[in-house]
């Protein structure tokens, strides 16, 4: 395996300054992130809070030996009772077979760093991955797309519509053939029938779409000893009583704390892929599988279209008898996410820190403050047989991963037709308007319906020219069309649906062609977060 970085051209301008260590946009955060005294100020800022590790460690424990965490994940656990111990945390949705593969480059980021950061600071770092479980968006959870097909599998089921992925129950049969399905469209490999019963146990063990997740990436990752916490677990939503109380009494700071700052960011020319309003009450009201974001209108917690009224004190009593009725929204979630652990340094996608950017008010209030958030790292797989395809045709890789091949496939047919095929119409165009001006003119000095006749005659002549440039065309296209499909395969491959390989296709085809021992491969590696992309050649 080779590892090399990749510059790609991004006209995010949050991305670029903040990779750039632009001192305006830091000064939106606590501490820079690429400057190596900061993890050694974020320690000593760490020490002076007190965290119930204890309550925290017995809930962690529970759910990763439900999870079938490895004996790597049980001992960070423990070590997380060590008051010098810290996290490197990151999160996301809980995806089918763990969703698209930016997923995965998370995991290994956090992981990546708490390697690093263990080394370095000599105390122990332990990686941790936030399962969003209480999130709702079944569609953008509920299926995945693989390479050679491009065909969305998707897991139907109508039931439930409203309910957290927490509490959404697996229906066995349903999800059986939906893996059947899935690996038709794979090619059989040495490591097909394993992997493939692997998952089919997993399903059979697991009760929800969180389960399911949790094991998926336990198995992926068994050796790293990463932890895994779901914020939808009732047991979770317990230890988070007191926090939640917290953030209700202080909701006034807290929400003209980040609205202001959205205004200043905004004004600053920064882009912050989060809308907040100054009355919004940052927290959700769960009623009956529904979830209802709360505003606050005077002294009251109401649903954003009226469903629900609470005063602060029903708030806070709901918080500290049935705190599983409350959960956060993107404020307050990493809010929770410091408070619960001692947290050495954020791992987020560009847009996860970027809102992360306004924070720093809500931290604040608290009397905390905003940890170093570090953009994950971003991969792109290049497989042996695409590459050749790539040189092959001496194509520009960052252009092909940047914005596809596509032009470079019409200018490599072009040049198969020397002269090219449209300019040999073009110029035959030209002598036929050349030729065909003395006719106009003679046609105009007798009478208008000849001139206009004429005139139809050279429009006639030239849509002959057309239809045969086209149809010269296509029978170019049909002699070089294997060529022709091996463009298509490298777009498909590296720039799917016009993007990064990394927002659409799923772990399942790689870990079909390579076992998961690539994906320890690159944990091995050392990496410099201050760069923006990396190629993998598998």
């Amino acid at each position: 395996m080779r590892i090399e970085p990749m510059k790609l051209n991004t006209s995010n301008k949050f991305v670029r300054d903040y990779i750039d260590e632009s001192k305006k946009l830091m000064s939106f955060f606590d501490y820079n992130p690429y400057e190596q005294h900061t993890y050694q100020q974020r320690l000593r800022d760490l020490m002076e809070r007190t965290f119930h590790r204890e309550e925290l460690t017995n809930v962690l424990y529970q759910l990763n030996q439900r999870w079938k965490g490895s004996s790597q994940t049980l001992e960070n656990i423990n070590k997380l009772n060590d008051s010098n111990s810290v996290v490197i945390i990151g999160g996301q949705q809980a995806g089918l077979l763990s969703g698209p593969l930016y997923t995965i480059h998370k995991i290994i980021s956090i992981i990546q760093l708490a390697k690093e950061k263990e080394k370095t600071l000599r105390i122990p770092v332990i990686p941790v991955f936030w399962i969003a479980g209480e999130d709702h968006d079944y569609e953008e959870v509920n299926h995945i797309f693989l390479p050679d097909s491009l065909k969305k599998h998707a897991l139907k089921d109508e039931r439930m519509e409203k309910t957290s992925i927490s509490n959404r129950q697996i229906d066995t049969d349903q999800l059986m053939a939906w893996i059947e399905t899935a690996f038709i469209e794979l090619k059989e490999t040495a490591f097909t029938k394993d992997i493939y019963q692997l998952i089919r146990n997993m399903a059979e063990e697991s009760d929800t779409l969180v389960d399911f997740f949790a094991k998926m990436i336990h198995y992926l990752f068994d050796e790293t000893g990463l932890v895994l916490i779901d914020s939808g677990d009732v047991a979770v939503r317990q230890l988070e009583s007191n926090i939640f109380k917290t953030l209700i009494t202080k909701q006034e700071e807290i929400s003209s704390g980040v609205f202001q700052t959205l205004q200043q960011m905004r004004t600053a020319g920064y882009s912050v892929s989060v809308s907040v309003e100054e009355n919004e009450g940052h927290l959700f009201f769960h009623d009956q599988g529904e979830r209802i974001l709360l505003k606050k209108d005077g002294d009251y917690w109401v649903g954003k279209n009226g469903e629900c009224r609470f005063s602060t004190e029903e708030m806070i009593r709901m918080a500290t008898n049935t705190p599983e009725l409350l959960s956060n929204n993107v404020v307050t979630r990493p809010i929770m996410q410091e408070c619960l652990f001692p947290t050495l340094a954020f791992l987020g996608g560009p847009s996860e820190v970027g809102y992360w950017s306004i924070l720093k008010p809500a931290f604040r209030s608290l009397s905390m403050k905003v940890p170093p958030a570090l953009p994950r790292l971003s991969f792109t797989f290049v497989e042996g047989y695409i590459n050749k395809k790539i040189q092959k045709f001496g194509l520009d890789l960052l252009e092909v991963i940047s914005k596809g091949p596509q032009v470079a496939k019409q200018k490599w047919l072009a040049a198969q037709s020397n002269p090219s095929i449209h300019r040999m119409g073009d110029q035959l165009k030209e002598v036929i308007d050349q030729n065909h001006r003395p006719l106009q003119e003679f046609a105009y000095s007798l009478q208008d319906d000849i001139h206009q006749y004429a005139e139809k005659n050279l429009q006639y002549l030239k849509m002959d020219v057309d239809q045969l440039v086209h149809r010269l065309a296509s029978e170019l296209e049909k002699k070089y069309s294997s060529n022709l499909d091996e463009f298509d395969l490298i777009m498909e491959h590296l720039h799917p649906n016009g993007g990064l390989q990394e927002r659409v296709w799923n772990i399942l085809y790689y870990l079909n062609s390579y076992d998961k021992s690539f994906i320890y491969q690159m944990i091995d590696k050392e990496y410099d977060y201050q760069q923006q992309h990396y190629v993998v050649y598998l």
